[in-house]
């Protein structure tokens, strides 16, 4: 089939892969432009730039799309039979989504109705959801409202990370694209019931409130890992805390955000939790034991 690819991230980078791989003829590759990054804020192409150009495909890099109209024009002149879109960034108007033959297919990091938006794998561990998946869904002007086609689910474990599933889901996604592509579905309409939004994350999601109980704070670390990341104050520096375990506190030794014992066990407001694995500023992340020895923190310390 004739194509275009839209992605930017890590996460649409399998599925181009998978879709050059099968042989599809892609006609171009959307992604977000090169944007200032790293200390020296040198411009840097998104990942799914990378694996285009080395994949020896032509890569367009629009900064907007909506009222566009010679953008507009140029995607329609490609003559689709359809497009793909994973994580692309941008949202496309009515004109884009109408001008391939089948549409835009999107492939979206839930079971759809299930969260809907920007941060759909963060928002299931937070949750606690027992499972997660990928719907790919034939795309309309609403937010990750159209006809689905296929699904497949994946458990979500106790200790399962955003950053492990993250994987997990764009292999899946990349295989069930394929698939539908294929097969041609018939699309089903998402039913309303059981819908919900997972908004876009920001830093402050990552701070810790250890007045949660111990079981939200182990989901809140796994699911923001690798980004925002979960952090907390200690003596006046910002701690990043990069995996942790929950822990009962049956006989409430401390109040919330109190360390419990020489091993980074911390009160919250149900349950303790243990900090397994840490970040200072300026240092590498490391064993909660290994940055003990250089910075104890005695029982007693309180964490903000």
């Amino acid at each position: 089939m004739r194509l275009a690819f839209l992605g930017s991230p890590d996460f649409a980078v399998p599925a181009l892969r998978a879709l050059h791989g099968a042989g599809h003829e892609i006609a171009a590759v959307y992604c977000q432009p090169p944007r200032p990054a790293g200390r020296g804020q040198a411009m840097r192409r998104c990942p799914v730039h990378v694996a285009a150009e080395a994949l020896g495909l032509a890569v367009r890099t629009p900064d907007r799309l909506r009222k566009d109209e010679a953008a507009h024009a140029a995607f329609a002149a490609l003559d689709l039979d359809a497009a793909v879109v994973a994580a692309y960034g941008l949202i496309l108007p009515p004109a884009m989504l109408a001008a391939p033959r089948r549409g835009c297919l999107n492939i979206h990091a839930s079971l759809l109705p299930r969260w809907r938006g920007a941060a759909p794998i963060q928002a299931a561990i937070l949750a606690g959801d027992r499972q997660t998946g990928i719907t790919i869904m034939q795309m309309d002007a609403g937010l990750d409202t159209g006809a689905m086609l296929l699904r497949e689910a994946v458990p979500i474990e106790a200790t399962t990370t955003a950053s492990c599933l993250h994987d997990t889901l764009a292999a899946i996604g990349a295989a069930l694209v394929l698939r539908a592509l294929a097969e041609n579905p018939a699309p089903v309409p998402q039913p309303e019931a059981g819908a919900s939004y997972a908004a876009k994350l920001t830093r402050a999601d990552g701070r810790i409130d250890w007045a949660r109980d111990a079981a939200a704070l182990d989901r809140q670390v796994r699911a923001l890992n690798p980004w925002p990341g979960t952090f907390t104050t200690l003596t006046g520096m910002v701690l990043k805390v990069l995996a942790a375990s929950p822990e009962p506190d049956p006989n409430a030794r401390g109040g919330r955000g109190t360390v419990l014992d020489d091993a980074l066990l911390v009160a919250t407001g149900a349950g303790a939790l243990r900090l397994t694995r840490v970040q200072a500023p300026g240092r590498a992340a490391m064993p909660a034991e290994d940055f003990l020895r250089g910075h104890p923190v005695p029982r007693g310390t309180v964490l903000g």
